[in-house]
């Protein structure tokens, strides 16, 4: 298996992301697995992640669908070094 393979897929949000486009996203992305990650670096990325999360509740609340979200931390590599970002587990309950 090559290193793109053993990647984690992760729904990448920046500061200027849409977090209604986001929240969409997500909502999809629950319906076809149980769980998505969202991957944040940065206090204004952080803060659309979670509008973007809110929003996705709203969205699959009419299915029956509610979400759990767990952040953690990851270490990012960048042309810069390593970053620490926020990383978002969404799971469908």
């Amino acid at each position: 298996m090559n290193e793109k393979e053993n990647e984690e897929k992760f729904l990448r949000v920046s500061a200027g992301s849409n977090a209604q486009s986001v929240g969409s996203a997500i909502a999809h992305a629950l319906y076809e697995a149980p769980q998505v990650k969202l991957r944040a670096v940065g206090a204004s990325a952080v803060n659309q992640a979670v509008k973007a999360i809110a929003i996705a509740r709203g969205y699959v609340a009419p299915r029956g669908l509610d979400l759990t979200c767990k952040p953690g931390f990851a270490t990012v590599e960048s042309r810069d070094g390593s970053i620490s970002a926020i990383v978002f587990t969404i799971s469908v309950n």
